[in-house]
């Protein structure tokens, strides 16, 4: 999707890979850079969302208004971090609501060093 408009925060689905096999599926994700950066580059910096419940990690934020992010049952935010180009964006699927950014910025104080 080239010129796409995203904004930190925007929910999107994108193809992920998985490292254990030669497959990929559609899932969402969470951009963290500024609508600035995404526009000049055409690329986003993602954070994984997930519903697996199995493991956990530090930082997993468990995201609490699914309606807004256009999610179908409950997932989390995980600090795993990647960068994407907007061509491979599948859609926008909602934005992360504003109580959940403020308690993903609490979750995340302790995690990144900046």
């Amino acid at each position: 999707m080239p010129d796409l408009m995203l904004d930190s925060f925007d929910v999107v689905v994108v193809p992920f890979p998985f490292t254990d096999r030669n497959a990929v599926k559609r899932r969402p994700a969470l951009v963290l850079s500024s609508c600035a950066f995404s526009q000049k580059v055409q690329h986003s910096v993602l954070a994984m969302i997930t519903s697996a419940g199995q493991s956990s990690w530090p930082g997993d934020h468990l995201i609490e208004d699914l309606d807004a992010a256009g999610l179908p049952s409950e997932c989390v935010i995980r600090l795993k971090l990647f960068t994407l180009d907007h061509r491979l964006v599948i859609r926008k699927a909602g934005a992360l609501a504003v109580t959940d950014q403020k308690k993903l910025r609490l979750a995340w104080k302790d995690v990144l060093a900046f």
